[in-house]
């Protein structure tokens, strides 16, 4: 209880409850919470803004901890890039049934979708000591599929290395042209034709042919990737009894 006098007339007074006065208590900020799953999902996010695996120090800062707390849910660098590219392989799309070619061919243009979403991902994909639950499970998929079609296991061996190389091989070029989008190319090229000299039409036809074209109709990635994989894929098929017959 208090009271209140006032300093001019009568002097009243009044009592208010204590009740009714209350000082707003101030809480404190709460910690960031860390999980292994929180940590990956930054480190991706960071490295799909720059092309390439963030550094300890500059994920804790995104997280909003001191570097020594990611030790608690990664051991060091090199586990923290098997937990991203286990995401990444997470992504990847695998159908089961249907026929082998349909299989490898869905999988396929999957693996080049998630590896244009995360394009640091390229060249580190295949290249881990120690891979995830979601690596293992991509490659024991694709080898089931191969082997319970009718392939032999070198006859497996050699689609699974084939279409490896050709799916990584076209997002590493992908990654590193200057343009994204047909109509991009198309100025890419227009660009290059305008730095060169007057005689590159008659020092280079076909390629200045190429360039012409290619500057009206755009290079579409995908596209060109489909056409490619289509083309492997039906060679496969055809050296297929061939490899059968050379490893018996």
């Amino acid at each position: 209880m208090y009271e209140v006098h006032l300093s001019r007339g009568n002097v009243r007074s009044a009592t208010l409850p204590t009740e009714a006065i209350t000082i707003p208590q101030q809480q404190a900020p709460r910690r960031n919470r860390l999980n292994p799953d929180r940590v990956l999902r930054t480190a991706v996010a960071l490295a799909d803004q720059a092309i390439d695996v963030p550094t300890m120090r500059t994920l804790a800062q995104e997280l909003g901890v001191v570097p020594m707390a990611l030790y608690k849910h990664v051991a060091n660098k090199e586990e923290l890039v098997d937990g991203m590219v286990d995401l990444v392989f997470g992504e990847v799309a695998f159908p089961s049934g249907g026929d082998w070619k349909t299989a490898m061919r869905q999988r396929a243009i999957s693996m080049r979708q998630a590896l244009m979403r995360h394009r640091w991902a390229v060249g580190l994909m295949e290249a881990r000591v120690r891979p995830g639950p979601a690596d293992l499970r991509h490659h024991n998929a694709v080898l089931a599929c191969l082997r319970e079609a009718g392939f032999s296991f070198q006859t497996a061996v050699h689609t699974y290395s084939a279409l490896d190389s050709y799916i990584y091989g076209f997002a590493l070029q992908e990654r590193t042209f200057p343009f994204t989008t047909p109509e991009e190319s198309g100025e890419a090229v227009e660009t290059m034709l305008a730095l060169q000299p007057p005689s590159v039409a008659q020092e280079y036809p076909y390629l200045v042919e190429v360039a012409l074209e290619l500057g009206k109709s755009g290079y579409d990635y995908a596209v060109e990737f489909q056409v490619g994989l289509d083309l492997l894929l039906d060679s496969i098929q055809q050296l297929r009894p061939q490899w059968r017959s050379a490893a018996s």
